[in-house]
């Protein structure tokens, strides 16, 4: 392989991932959430029924990961 088709594959790479990048973050500004967690956009705040769906999910989690943990050891 000579230098010139490294730097080609190197070059498609790294733009790969940039616009892979820039398409994600277009999408997560489009639909109203961030990459991480919302980023600045104002929340309205949350309701009883979503508390408890969030608290529930979170119980299952945790004993996933309990299930997991004690499976890996």
């Amino acid at each position: 392989m000579n230098l010139d088709m490294i730097v080609k594959m190197v070059m498609r790479r790294l733009l790969g991932k940039a616009v892979n990048a820039g398409v994600d973050a277009g999408l997560g500004a489009i639909s109203g959430r961030g990459r991480r967690g919302g980023g600045g956009a104002m929340q309205a705040p949350e309701t009883p029924a979503e508390a408890e769906a969030r608290a529930e999910r979170e119980r299952v989690r945790a004993i996933r990961q309990a299930r997991r943990a004690k499976r890996n050891q």
